[in-house]
């Protein structure tokens, strides 16, 4: 939920994570953007609850952060461009006025915490992102204030944009530069489950680089569908974005090996450029799941090596009690040979499938977010505009050859599933304007 990471530790010793109310088992994550949780979790909280939510509460308490006023907030930091915006509130870009120092700020509005689960969640968000420890490829929280009406959580800004967005911008893209990407991953995983931190929501988007640079630091953001775990507990909730989870998600018991899963799919994309379980719909995609079969037919799988291919199946094993634990992967041939991985390129068709991954991604989001009215005036009328310009026939209606035309139009050759995933984002969002299949 927002554009962000840390830039320097709280003074003084640190809890151990998830210490002091950051959650237990069966606690759940957020429903928006490509995220989802059960229905039966939504429909168990009360009215009441749900009522308290909307007066002026306290949501971290004085354990997690400092009560200020808006206008003290203010005089700390200047606050600037908007970096990101998500179901909760909006991320800026915000300058110390004391230091100087470039952070970002994530405002969570609390009016737009309409249950008791919304509140847990933020709450054990900003306690996960405090007590864990110190890494360099972890989101670290530097600062949390609380007003009447807002929560405020500073952090580093993240200036080197998104995992994949860094890698179809490069010429160069080989087997050996993912295993690098993978190595920190795992590393970051390990990190969070020695501290008893299970992320439950590992996807591309949730990676950023911390700056421009060839040499930038990788980093995990967004905790906010983490939750603590202690050896032997059980989750049941359904939560996470439907292309990462893990088949025990589904069936609604499962542990931290689902982090692991999720970075198996994050794997497959980064040698492929597609997911390795692929539907058309949420509830598709969750059967294919289930069925986890595995295509190393396509290109480029028959080229890339088979130690490679080894540690996907081991990632993606449907059986969590099998499945590798973050340390064997670390352990795995293919990452602790990672200089030794070929480093021939994947192939311009992997770069294309990322490229095109990431778009449709970028766009369902947006188009939640019209649904939801977040969308700033000026990127709903640029919508809009699109829309109408798709539109050729001009009666209204968005078909899926009009959709397919404008995308080649403006540079954007889409397979025919991804354009099918198009107009079921674009039907979802539009509102007043339409789309349709046929």
């Amino acid at each position: 939920m927002g554009n962000c990471c840390v830039s320097r530790p709280s003074s003084g010793k640190r809890r151990g994570a998830c210490r002091g109310g950051a959650g237990g088992p069966n606690r759940g994550g957020r429903l928006g953007g490509a995220n989802v949780r059960s229905s039966s979790t939504l429909s168990s909280i009360s009215a009441t609850a749900a009522t308290q939510a909307w007066s002026p509460l306290t949501v971290l308490g004085k354990g997690l952060a400092a009560e200020v006023s808006a206008e003290e907030l203010l005089r700390r930091y200047q606050l600037g461009e908007e970096l990101g915006r998500g179901e909760f509130g909006v991320t800026r870009r915000c300058t110390d006025t004391a230091s100087g120092e470039v952070v970002a700020c994530k405002s969570i509005s609390k009016r737009k915490l309409r249950s008791s689960v919304d509140i847990e969640d933020v709450r054990r968000e900003a306690a996960i992102m405090r007590s864990l420890p110190e890494h360099p490829n972890v989101v670290r929280l530097r600062e949390a204030f609380e007003d009447g009406d807002t929560v405020h959580l500073v952090m580093e800004v993240c200036e080197g944009g998104e995992l994949f967005d860094r890698i179809v911008s490069r010429g160069h893209y080989t087997e050996r530069a993912a295993a690098g990407v993978m190595r920190t991953i795992m590393e970051v995983v390990l990190h969070c489950h020695k501290h008893g931190v299970m992320h439950r929501d590992l996807k591309p988007e949730n990676f950023l680089y911390a700056n421009t640079s060839e040499t930038s630091p990788l980093k995990v953001i967004d905790f906010g569908l983490s939750v603590c775990f202690k050896p032997g507990d059980r989750f049941s909730e359904i939560v996470g974005s439907p292309y990462y989870m893990a088949p025990e998600v589904l069936k609604r018991n499962y542990g931290k090996e689902i982090d692991i899963w999720s970075a198996g799919v994050i794997l497959y994309i980064l040698l492929c450029g597609v997911p390795p379980f692929w539907a058309e719909t949420d509830e598709g995609i969750a059967q294919a799941i289930i069925r986890s079969n595995i295509d190393f037919q396509r290109e480029p799988w028959p080229k890339v090596s088979e130690n490679a291919k080894d540690l996907v199946r081991k990632m993606l094993d449907p059986s969590p009690y099998s499945r590798l634990t973050a340390q064997q992967v670390l352990e795995h041939p293919w990452i602790q040979n990672a200089s030794a991985a070929p480093n021939i390129p994947l192939g311009e068709a992997v770069r294309s499938r990322l490229k095109q991954f990431t778009v449709m991604n970028k766009f369902k989001k947006k188009a939640l977010l019209v649904v939801a009215e977040y969308l700033p005036a000026e990127e709903l009328e640029a919508i809009r505009e699109l829309f109408h310009m798709l539109d050729t026939n001009k009666d209204g209606h968005l078909t899926i050859e009009e959709l397919r035309k404008g995308l080649r139009l403006i540079g954007h050759n889409v397979h025919d599933t991804d354009v099918d995933m198009l107009m079921e984002a674009t039907w979802t969002a539009m509102g007043p304007w339409t789309a349709r299949s046929s």
